[in-house]
């Protein structure tokens, strides 16, 4: 297993790098740059701004140069917010997000697979029918329409949540749910389609007529199996919720890290957009090493090396 570790470790800095030539080349490809605005700066004041942060230096070097700096994880300065390193917005903002995509994750998971569960015993009965219905609605409706009704309902109209800010318990109910609700139906969809399939596997069949219990072959040897897809979603789904979501942010106006998605794309603050996307680039690579190594001990026929090979 180390070994296996040792070489997706260094296929990632490989991967990891050419995530940051293909951004950092990109983002210099967009007109404009970090301080252009309507407002005209004297050609002098320009100069020197862009002399302070380096940009008047060749592409190449800028490349090298922050190259450097990310060698000793100095993801460097804002160019729009004044005194503010990359590092402490992302060190203020990412525990928000963290803490409302735990709790969205949590949501997902124990409301999705046991929902699909339920639809697979029960297929072609009512209870599938009423899950496959909430699951086709979580799917279909933007996070954004789920979010506004929510406060519409909870929050103006029955006054039992608060529709905005970021505090205790009560502040993450909404968000969370809002950004739970698509994950939930996709961990739904797949629990239900995996378990029906499994559940035809003929070991399943000789279980049964061993006469083993069917709370065994349900939780011993089909939902083991039927897990492998499910983790194989919730690792890059874990990673854009703990992100941080800018719609959802943006609704309940909570400071996570999502809003630096966007705005440091309109802003061209070009060591923002680099920081945020390897951020969200390591913890992507991460929980695929992660959910890669969960996978021997949901079914012991996967071996890593074999993995690796494929």
């Amino acid at each position: 297993m180390l070994s296996y570790v040792v070489k997706r470790m260094t296929s990632s800095l490989m991967v990891l790098l050419t995530i940051i030539t293909i951004t950092f080349l990109l983002m210099h490809a967009i007109p404009g740059g970090p301080f252009s605005s309507e407002k005209k700066i004297p050609l002098s004041v320009l100069k020197n701004i862009e002399e302070h942060y380096r940009l008047n230096d060749p592409l190449w070097k800028q490349y090298v140069d922050y190259l450097g700096n990310l060698a000793h994880f100095d993801l460097g300065p804002s160019f729009k917010y004044e005194g503010r390193k990359v590092n402490d917005m992302i060190k203020e903002s990412f525990p928000v997000s963290l803490q409302l995509g735990l709790v969205s994750i949590g949501i997902s998971i124990l409301i999705g697979i046991p929902g699909g569960i339920l639809a697979a015993l029960r297929q072609n009965k009512w209870q599938d029918y009423l899950t496959m219905l909430f699951a086709t609605i979580g799917v279909s409706v933007p996070s954004f329409v789920i979010a506004t009704i929510l406060v519409y309902v909870f929050a103006v109209k029955l006054s039992l949540l608060p529709a905005g800010m970021w505090g205790d318990v009560q502040y993450m109910i909404l968000p969370a749910v809002a950004l739970a609700a698509q994950p939930t139906a996709f961990i739904v969809r797949l629990t239900r389609s995996s378990m029906l399939d499994i559940l035809t596997q003929d070991y399943i069949k000789t279980a049964r007529a061993k006469g083993l219990p069917q709370r065994l072959i349900l939780y011993r040897h089909a939902l083991r199996n039927a897990l492998i897809p499910i983790v194989t979603y919730i690792g890059p789904m874990a990673a854009g919720i703990l992100t941080g979501s800018f719609i959802i942010e943006t609704i309940f106006a909570i400071p996570g890290l999502g809003r630096h998605f966007v705005t440091s794309i309109y802003n061209r603050d070009y060591t923002v957009i680099l920081g945020v996307t390897i951020f969200y680039s390591l913890l992507v690579i991460g929980l695929n090493l992660i959910v890669d190594l969960i996978y021997p001990h949901l079914d012991p026929r996967i071996k890593l090396n074999e993995k690796q090979g494929g």
